[in-house]
């Protein structure tokens, strides 16, 4: 037999990661789909293991999770790309994640060049009309980050992020307020000095209110809005039955519900336009 000089280590190194097809369930492996052999991100997972898999996403994050992949030098010479795969992914997993490569530009530059600017603006458009979440990634080794922290944190719950209320009562007075549009914690201080506890807030008649530094008509009825509207999804018993509901309709939201002048709009009226198609569609 003969020797060729390699040893099983480089062998195995050398070996490709195998293609799993239908591998689209529950993994504890980021799932890669085979278009993406060669991207440089992949050299920069590190953390979680990663594998091939007949995927329609370029990355399987989770089990609902799915990431598309996009360079913007790619985007440059292929505009049309993004557009396909997205009609490819369809109304496919919860998480929908488009993950962009800026390197087109030095991120020392970003502040200065502005030649990925149109090209950022213009994904976030479609981003929001697909209903997809944006990142912006400077370099292979952040992108390959980002996918990690995915992967890794799938399984953890919102607890560990979400801010911890203490037990004490002005503690609890200021999560349950600030839950109120444009109440922030200055607005519970002043309410509870100048008025008292919750109970004496809510009947507090909003002429005494809006006489509070910081509390104008907009919070005020803010607030008595959320004092007077019931707890429960299903309002209050008692309360006059609720009207059937419509048959419901198609809020898939694509390109094609943009206006026909959207191309000549300025760009801050097409963002706030895209906006508001991501938000109806919700």
């Amino acid at each position: 037999m003969e020797d060729t000089g390699e040893t099983g280590t480089d062998r195995q190194r050398a070996r490709p990661h195998p293609l799993i097809r239908g591998a689209q369930t529950s993994s504890a492996s980021i799932l890669v789909n085979s278009c993406q052999r060669g991207n440089p991100i992949l050299q920069h997972i590190k953390g979680v293991p990663w594998e091939y898999a007949d995927i329609v996403p370029d990355y399987q994050v989770g089990v609902s999770n799915g990431v598309l992949f996009l360079s913007l030098r790619y985007h440059r010479l292929h505009p049309e790309y993004i557009h396909t795969r997205i009609q490819r992914l369809a109304r496919m997993y919860t998480l929908r994640v488009l993950l962009i490569l800026c390197d087109v530009v030095r991120p020392s530059e970003a502040l200065t060049q502005t030649d990925h600017q149109a090209a950022i603006k213009e994904l976030t458009r479609i981003a929001l009309v697909n209903r997809m979440v944006i990142i912006v990634a400077w370099s292979p080794e952040e992108a390959g980050r980002y996918l990690e922290v995915y992967k890794a944190f799938e399984q953890t719950p919102p607890d560990t992020i979400r801010a911890r209320v203490q037990d004490s009562y002005m503690s609890q007075l200021t999560a349950t307020l600030t839950n109120v549009r444009g109440i922030n914690k200055t607005d519970v201080m002043t309410l509870a000095s100048h008025v008292g506890s919750l109970e004496q807030i809510t009947d507090a008649p909003p002429e005494k209110l809006m006489m509070l530094p910081g509390l104008g008509d907009v919070k005020v009825q803010n607030l008595q809005r959320a004092f007077q509207q019931p707890f429960r999804a299903d309002g209050l018993k008692g309360a006059p039955p609720k009207e059937t509901p419509a048959p419901p309709q198609d809020t898939t939201f694509s390109m094609d519900n943009l206006p026909p002048n959207f191309e000549s709009l300025p760009e801050e009226e097409q963002l706030r336009i895209a906006m508001e198609l991501s938000i109806e569609g919700m």
